[in-house]
């Protein structure tokens, strides 16, 4: 099929989640399956901007919790492949809200991609009574059109976030869903028009790592899944031990996060059981666990700091780290 020069090419990659669920019941928001129904059908019932041809390709079809590292490695690929074809302007990626975080940073630090990428999902099943996902997918499909426009960023309820800065803020509610910390959205669709509240910061546009013989191709991409280093997350908390340190170390862990207290604090004796991990090659990185805020890193710690990661995002971003390390 030829298309018109001022059409603009969406390819849409369907990966499963709520917004691919389905539920016996209209009014059953909470028990439902997840990722039952295919992208075609998805984007049979969404209305389509003017001027918009769309490709649509089913990656997977899980529930977002169950996301693996061999299904993030096939994602990257193919997003990369369509990148790569001058006629698409950009792409959409509906995923479920679970770990949508956590992919759309491993996207942007495995792609730093030219054009814009796009993840959306919803927190209703397709088959409720007011799903949101038709027009979340909309949305989406209308930020993938803006020209100029680059990166990885998510979409849902009618605002545009960052990679770098989204986080799931709430299980259940619509509106609030997802937030940007201290950052902020980066805009808002009114009107089926993209709006700007903000521009975007140097993380939300990082490179991909250059590697020793000059090639941009990130060792995510073709390292093969199972041999990507592994990262684990522990928590501070009161009365915190060095005991899953230990453990973690004996199993042949490649590093660990900690989901610190406060300002990125460490209980003292888990602190103590990292720091001598540390001193053996472990890689160590904190981020705080107490929700929006950025922690600010002081003379007195003992332990890097992740700069506004979830610690989510922070495993993604230390298991990039080591790949880059490896492979460069």
């Amino acid at each position: 099929m030829s298309t018109a020069p001022d059409t603009q090419r969406i390819v849409v990659l369907g990966t499963g989640g709520t917004i691919a669920g389905t539920a016996a019941s209209p009014d059953d928001v909470v028990g439902y399956r997840a990722g039952q129904i295919g992208i075609d059908t998805l984007l049979a019932g969404v209305s389509m901007p003017p001027g918009s041809a769309l490709e649509a390709e089913q990656i997977a079809q899980i529930d977002s919790k169950d996301m693996t590292h061999a299904i993030w490695q096939t994602l990257a690929q193919r997003v990369a492949h369509h990148l790569a074809r001058p006629e698409v302007a950009g792409i959409v990626i509906t995923h479920g809200t679970d770990t949508l975080e956590e992919t759309a940073w491993f996207l942007q630090r495995v792609l730093a991609p030219s054009k814009p990428v796009v993840l959306t999902g919803a927190m209703r099943p397709a088959t409720a009574r007011e799903a949101d996902g038709p027009q979340n997918l909309s949305d989406a499909i209308t930020v993938a059109r803006e020209p100029g426009l680059s990166g990885v960023l998510a979409v849902l309820a009618g605002t545009v976030h960052d990679a770098c800065d989204v986080r799931k803020a709430n299980p259940l509610r619509l509106d609030d869903a997802f937030a940007s910390g201290d950052a902020g959205p980066l805009g808002v669709i009114a009107g089926g028009r993209l709006r700007w509240l903000r521009l975007r910061g140097e993380a939300g546009s990082a490179a991909p790592q250059v590697l020793s013989n000059g090639t941009q191709v990130h060792p995510a991409l073709s390292r093969p899944a199972d041999d990507w280093p592994r990262v684990e997350i522990i928590t501070s908390h009161a009365g915190a031990t060095g005991a899953l340190v230990r453990a973690l170390c004996a199993d042949g862990v490649h590093g660990i996060v900690v989901a610190a207290t406060g300002n990125g604090s460490v209980n003292r004796e888990l602190q103590q059981a990292l720091v001598a991990a540390q001193a053996t090659g472990l890689a160590v990185l904190c981020s705080p666990r107490s929700g929006p805020g950025r922690a600010h890193p002081s003379a007195i710690d003992r332990l890097p700091m992740a700069d506004g990661l979830t610690p989510a995002k922070t495993r993604v971003e230390l298991m990039l780290r080591l790949l880059e390390r490896a492979g460069a």
